[in-house]
């Protein structure tokens, strides 16, 4: 897959990780780092469980990502104490 396709999948993963762990205010640039490198979590997450990771641009390779990006998430907001509310 060409580095163009691994940004726009890492885009919409990180994104929709963020909106699954409820905003992770790392902003676009941010989401497409979480969604690349949770495309290799979640490729290792269910190749553990005999799966297959990230196969191309395609749905179930986004669904790996999300879930890696979503673990991904979880760790960083458990090393930097959770997300703080923002007034309005």
């Amino acid at each position: 897959m060409n580095i163009i396709l691994w940004i726009i999948l890492g885009g919409i993963a990180g994104w929709l990780a963020g909106l699954i762990v409820r905003g992770s205010g790392l902003g676009i640039i941010g989401d497409i780092i979480v969604g690349i490198i949770g495309g290799f979590i979640g490729g290792i997450i269910v190749g553990l469980v005999g799966g297959s990771g990230v196969t191309g641009f395609n749905i179930w390779s986004l669904i790996v990502a999300v879930i890696g990006a979503v673990v991904l998430l979880l760790i960083v907001r458990l090393f930097t104490g959770g997300a703080r509310r923002r007034t309005v």
